[in-house]
Protein backbone atom coordinates (compact mmCIF):
# COMPACT_ATOMS: atom_id res chain seq x y z
CA UNK A 1 0.00 0.00 0.00
CA UNK A 2 1.22 3.46 -0.82
CA UNK A 3 -0.45 6.57 0.55
CA UNK A 4 -1.67 9.13 -1.94
CA UNK A 5 0.00 12.48 -2.45
CA UNK A 6 -3.12 13.93 -0.83
CA UNK A 7 -2.46 12.07 2.43
CA UNK A 8 1.30 12.73 2.43
CA UNK A 9 0.89 16.46 1.76
CA UNK A 10 -1.99 16.71 4.22
CA UNK A 11 0.10 15.11 6.96
CA UNK A 12 2.96 17.52 6.20
CA UNK A 13 0.58 20.47 6.58
CA UNK A 14 -0.86 19.13 9.83
CA UNK A 15 2.63 18.54 11.22
CA UNK A 16 3.53 22.14 10.38
CA UNK A 17 0.43 23.34 12.24
CA UNK A 18 1.23 21.08 15.20
CA UNK A 19 4.78 22.50 15.36
CA UNK A 20 3.33 26.03 15.33
CA UNK A 21 0.56 25.25 17.85
CA UNK A 22 0.02 28.11 20.27
CA UNK A 23 1.88 30.63 18.12
CA UNK A 24 -1.12 31.91 16.17
CA UNK A 25 -2.36 31.28 12.64
CA UNK A 26 0.03 30.08 9.95
CA UNK A 27 -0.51 31.22 6.37
CA UNK A 28 -0.95 28.53 3.74
CA UNK A 29 1.89 30.09 1.76
CA UNK A 30 4.24 29.62 4.71
CA UNK A 31 3.17 26.00 5.21
CA UNK A 32 3.62 25.31 1.51
CA UNK A 33 7.13 26.77 1.50
CA UNK A 34 8.17 24.93 4.68
CA UNK A 35 6.77 21.59 3.61
CA UNK A 36 7.29 21.69 -0.14
CA UNK A 37 3.59 21.52 -0.94
CA UNK A 38 2.17 23.43 -3.93
CA UNK A 39 0.00 26.24 -2.53
CA UNK A 40 -3.07 25.63 -4.72
CA UNK A 41 -3.13 21.96 -3.79
CA UNK A 42 -2.46 22.77 -0.14
CA UNK A 43 -5.42 25.15 0.02
CA UNK A 44 -7.69 22.37 -1.31
CA UNK A 45 -6.39 19.99 1.38
CA UNK A 46 -6.76 22.59 4.13
CA UNK A 47 -10.35 23.25 3.01
CA UNK A 48 -11.08 19.52 3.26
CA UNK A 49 -9.44 19.36 6.70
CA UNK A 50 -11.43 22.42 7.80
CA UNK A 51 -14.66 20.80 6.62
CA UNK A 52 -13.74 17.81 8.81
CA UNK A 53 -13.15 20.23 11.71
CA UNK A 54 -9.46 19.37 12.07
CA UNK A 55 -8.28 22.88 11.20
CA UNK A 56 -9.85 26.29 11.34
CA UNK A 57 -9.01 29.36 9.34
CA UNK A 58 -9.01 33.09 9.93
CA UNK A 59 -9.13 35.61 7.11
CA UNK A 60 -7.26 38.87 7.01
CA UNK A 61 -3.76 40.25 7.32
CA UNK A 62 -3.04 38.22 10.45
CA UNK A 63 -5.02 35.22 9.31
CA UNK A 64 -4.10 31.70 8.43
CA UNK A 65 -4.72 28.21 9.70
CA UNK A 66 -4.57 26.63 13.15
CA UNK A 67 -5.44 23.21 14.47
CA UNK A 68 -9.09 23.09 15.51
CA UNK A 69 -8.18 21.02 18.60
CA UNK A 70 -4.99 20.57 20.61
CA UNK A 71 -2.44 18.41 18.76
CA UNK A 72 -2.73 15.76 21.51
CA UNK A 73 -6.36 15.25 20.46
CA UNK A 74 -5.77 14.76 16.73
CA UNK A 75 -4.38 11.44 15.58
CA UNK A 76 -2.59 10.68 12.35
CA UNK A 77 -5.57 8.41 11.62
CA UNK A 78 -7.94 11.37 11.91
CA UNK A 79 -6.00 13.16 9.18
CA UNK A 80 -5.39 10.17 6.93
CA UNK A 81 -8.99 9.04 7.33
CA UNK A 82 -10.23 12.36 5.98
CA UNK A 83 -7.78 12.52 3.09
CA UNK A 84 -7.31 8.85 2.21
CA UNK A 85 -10.40 7.07 3.46
CA UNK A 86 -10.36 3.75 5.28
CA UNK A 87 -7.02 1.96 5.52
CA UNK A 88 -7.75 -1.52 4.25
CA UNK A 89 -5.09 -3.82 2.86
CA UNK A 90 -7.53 -6.69 2.40
CA UNK A 91 -10.11 -5.11 0.12
CA UNK A 92 -11.90 -8.48 -0.16
CA UNK A 93 -15.22 -7.76 -1.75
CA UNK A 94 -17.42 -8.82 -4.59
CA UNK A 95 -15.80 -8.70 -7.99
CA UNK A 96 -12.33 -9.74 -6.80
CA UNK A 97 -11.31 -13.05 -8.31
CA UNK A 98 -11.01 -15.38 -5.32
CA UNK A 99 -11.63 -19.09 -4.99
CA UNK A 100 -12.49 -19.03 -1.28
CA UNK A 101 -15.16 -17.47 0.86
CA UNK A 102 -13.63 -14.58 2.86
CA UNK A 103 -14.18 -16.37 6.19
CA UNK A 104 -12.20 -19.39 4.89
CA UNK A 105 -9.24 -17.44 3.50
CA UNK A 106 -5.97 -17.38 5.45
CA UNK A 107 -4.60 -14.62 3.20
CA UNK A 108 -7.54 -12.39 4.02
CA UNK A 109 -6.75 -12.90 7.72
CA UNK A 110 -3.18 -11.76 7.06
CA UNK A 111 -4.32 -8.66 5.14
CA UNK A 112 -6.85 -7.82 7.86
CA UNK A 113 -4.25 -8.18 10.62
CA UNK A 114 -1.87 -5.92 8.68
CA UNK A 115 -4.63 -3.36 8.15
CA UNK A 116 -5.49 -3.38 11.84
CA UNK A 117 -1.82 -2.91 12.83
CA UNK A 118 -1.59 0.05 10.44
CA UNK A 119 -4.79 1.60 11.78
CA UNK A 120 -3.62 1.10 15.38
CA UNK A 121 -0.28 2.77 14.70
CA UNK A 122 -1.90 5.77 13.06
CA UNK A 123 -4.62 5.97 15.72
CA UNK A 124 -2.08 5.81 18.55
CA UNK A 125 0.12 8.55 17.06
CA UNK A 126 -1.05 12.08 17.82
CA UNK A 127 0.08 15.22 16.03
CA UNK A 128 1.71 16.24 19.32
CA UNK A 129 3.81 13.06 19.25
CA UNK A 130 4.77 13.67 15.62
CA UNK A 131 5.75 17.24 16.48
CA UNK A 132 7.95 16.00 19.37
CA UNK A 133 9.61 13.48 17.08
CA UNK A 134 10.23 16.14 14.44
CA UNK A 135 11.68 18.57 16.97
CA UNK A 136 14.02 15.85 18.26
CA UNK A 137 15.17 15.05 14.73
CA UNK A 138 15.63 18.74 13.93
CA UNK A 139 17.73 19.31 17.06
CA UNK A 140 20.05 16.42 16.09
CA UNK A 141 20.72 18.02 12.72
CA UNK A 142 21.45 21.57 13.85
CA UNK A 143 24.81 22.87 12.66
CA UNK A 144 27.46 22.95 15.37
CA UNK A 145 29.65 26.02 15.55
CA UNK A 146 32.76 26.41 17.67
CA UNK A 147 35.08 29.35 18.11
Amino acid sequence: MRFSTRARYGMRAMLALALAHGQGPVMAKEIGQQQGVPINYLEQLLAQLAKAKLVSSTRGAHGGYVLARPPEEISAMDVVGVLEGPLDLAECHAGVVCTRAPEACALRDLWCAGSQALVNTFQDTSLAELARRQQAKDSKHLPMYSI
